[in-house]
């Protein structure tokens, strides 16, 4: 059905919207950047069981940020990245044993935004709408996410790559409309880019890179 497909136009949006308005030009709003993710997510599942291997880890890591920033108590601290950074470092909750952190949890999905930026952007340099994007996956993969994956894993999302079609038969596959997903592709990745980078570098800044 339509309303289940992938929409890079939403993708693009939340993401414009994780800068605007925000009180320095070095944050980012942590609540359209979940929506951002919620869409990214269909784009995982779409392509079944080759994204497997970060489809439900994204899941999960969503629902963990959005249940921290409903808290009643300390939702507010949790509005942006830099907020959420502060109140976890300087209430020392990142040691803690028995709290879920958000920026640990966000550091996952930050990881995974480098992987899933990288694929789109060599999926969109592809001269031929029927070139293999198997290739342009494996790279992808193993420049990003691979780093952070045990052998097992490493090894069986390669191998599931193997199974990928060509470009327009993926875009048709998952997104609303190839041709203006195509169009739009450049766009959203610029966009995507500014926030992976105010992210990356807060992450530097806090030097929490390291989070295990």
């Amino acid at each position: 059905m339509a309303q289940d497909k992938f929409d890079l136009q939403k993708v693009h949006g939340s993401f414009e919207l994780c800068l605007v308005g925000i009180e320095t030009d070095d944050d980012v709003f942590l609540d359209p950047y979940l929506e951002a993710f919620k869409e990214l997510y269909k784009f995982f599942s779409l392509m079944g069981t080759v994204f497997g291997f970060v489809s439900s880890d994204v899941k999960e890591k969503v629902e963990i940020l959005e249940k921290l920033r409903k808290h009643a108590d300390h939702g507010e601290r949790f509005e942006t990245v830099r907020k959420m950074m502060d109140y976890e470092r300087d209430g020392n909750l990142l040691a803690k044993k028995d709290y879920v952190s958000g920026s640990r949890t966000l550091l996952r999905l930050h990881r995974g935004l480098d992987f899933i930026y990288l694929f789109l952007k060599r999926l969109g340099e592809l001269e031929s709408a029927t070139a293999n994007t198997c290739a342009v996956c494996q790279t992808a993969y193993n420049e990003t996410l691979a780093q952070f994956h045990p052998w097992l894993i490493r090894k069986g999302a390669v191998m599931a790559m193997y199974a990928m079609p060509n470009r327009d038969q993926l875009l048709e596959r998952v997104c609303l409309d190839a041709s203006v997903a195509i169009k739009l592709l450049p766009e959203m990745l610029a966009v995507a880019r500014q926030v992976y980078d105010r992210t990356q570098n807060l992450y530097t800044l806090y030097d929490l890179h390291g989070l295990p």
